[in-house]
């Protein structure tokens, strides 16, 4: 498997993967996909074995804790220093799942995170999920009260970068 930042070929396979992966009123439109591309390619990676994508990852960088609904609606560039990683999309194709590759994507963004000195990694999810992420090292911090993607309830899940 390798890991590599998002490239504008890939838009298709994502859109297929999020429509695999999320509701119809929790998946972002192709729009949207395509501005991320475009605009925090360098926070957006995805997961290749046999040059096919099988998983990506989505991350904001913003000073805010925690995710709000706007992060859906487009891209803003990546804020350059401190904050968080506002983690938007964690996604791995159905027939893959099971296999560590969603736990290699957090991983390799926490990498990422600690080059550049950012906070940690921040995420909102279902009930269901949030023990996924606290295996990950996440913290469970609650409902959400930031978000309500799709009429909802989701819950604030935080991994701190050490010190």
């Amino acid at each position: 498997m390798q890991i590599r930042q998002v490239r504008l070929d890939d838009l298709e396979r994502l859109m297929f993967l999020e429509r695999e992966n999320f509701l119809p009123n929790e998946a972002i439109t192709e729009t949207a996909m395509r501005e991320q591309i475009k605009t925090i390619s360098d926070s957006f990676l995805v997961a290749e074995i046999d040059n096919q994508v099988v998983g990506y990852i989505t991350a904001h960088a913003r000073q805010d804790k925690y995710l709000k609904d706007d992060v859906f609606m487009g891209a803003v560039p990546n804020q350059v220093d401190g904050g968080y990683f506002i983690i938007s999309a964690l996604s791995v194709a159905k027939s893959h799942q099971g296999q560590g590759i969603g736990s290699s994507l957090l991983a390799t963004m926490k990498d990422l995170a600690v080059a550049q000195d950012r906070q940690g990694l921040s995420l909102t999810c279902h009930d269901h999920l949030i023990s996924y992420y606290v295996m990950n090292g996440f913290v469970d911090e609650g409902e959400s009260n930031t978000s309500n993607l799709g009429g909802y309830q989701w819950y604030n899940l935080v991994w701190y970068a050490p010190a």
